[in-house]
């Protein structure tokens, strides 16, 4: 069985971006007091995130090197498992537009 919290740390990753977010603001969205869903510690475990703190502005968080370097090796894997489903579905898939 896979991890239920990659999906959701990918969740965290993609939200937060591609710019800085005040680390209020992620925190209010993110934090859990759940013991079994510990999102944001766990990104921050793994290192995906980076705290930035510069003198007299507010703290921000950003996608680490290693979170974005994560963040598009999911997306490769989605994109080959999408590729690989479409050619082994009896249904023909439609695209939208």
């Amino acid at each position: 069985m896979s991890d239920p919290l990659e999906p959701l740390v990918l969740d965290l990753l993609e939200w937060i971006g591609p710019h800085p977010r005040p680390y209020a603001e992620v925190l209010e969205a993110w934090r859990t007091s759940c013991p079994r869903l510990p999102v944001w510690e766990e990104a921050n475990k793994r290192g995906f995130v980076d705290h930035l703190h510069e003198q007299g502005h507010a703290a921000l968080v950003a996608v680490s090197r290693q979170g974005r370097a994560y963040l598009e090796t999911q997306r490769k894997h989605s994109a080959l498992l999408g590729t690989v489903a479409e050619r082994t579905s009896p249904v023909p898939v439609v695209a939208r537009t």
